[in-house]
């Protein structure tokens, strides 16, 4: 209770210190000093600004894998998920141009053709899932990510990259 007391006082003698020292002749001194100031701070504060504001872009792009120029796209909950199914897409585009023969043909093109509805169906709804409660886009978001991480794996198959499987990672 003494505690309360003291930490009590010792507020209000801050406070009537700090009205003590604000003054009319010290407050016209320090409008006076933020007239001179403000022209060459405030520009200086736009530079920092625009350049914090630059690596975060840039952070945000790197995380979800695009350019930064290209990360407007990829805005709202579900960004990162259109991200993943737009480069989905454009690696089974590749994968179809790439040249292949035989028994890889055909499974490259199987592939495809059952990717590729899919993947508009994936993007559908990440787009749906933005108008739903919080809960059940969350779901929705899961869904569609576990989905996606099916394809994935296939997709690094047929392009010829090994993935690494639970055991292999570290």
């Amino acid at each position: 209770m003494k505690r309360r007391r003291a930490q009590a006082a010792d507020e209000s003698d801050q406070a009537r210190n700090l009205s003590d020292k604000i003054t009319p002749s010290n407050a016209k001194r320090a409008i006076a000093v933020g007239k001179v100031l403000a022209p060459v701070l405030l520009p200086i504060a736009m530079r920092a600004a625009g350049a914090a504001r630059g690596a975060w872009d840039d952070r945000r792009a790197r995380r979800l894998g695009v350019a930064p120029s290209e990360l407007t796209s990829y805005s709202g909950k579900g960004g990162a998920l259109h991200a993943r199914i737009d480069g989905i897409a454009s690696s089974l585009v590749g994968l179809r141009a790439a040249p292949a023969e035989g028994d890889r043909a055909t499974a490259v093109n199987r592939f495809v053709t059952a990717t590729e509805p899919r993947l508009i169906d994936l993007a559908a709804a990440v787009r749906a899932a933005e108008l739903m409660p919080t809960e059940r886009r969350r779901a929705a978001h899961r869904a569609v990510a576990s989905e996606l991480d099916r394809i994935e794996p296939e997709l690094l198959k047929l392009l010829g990259v090994s993935s690494p499987g639970p055991a292999d990672v570290r």
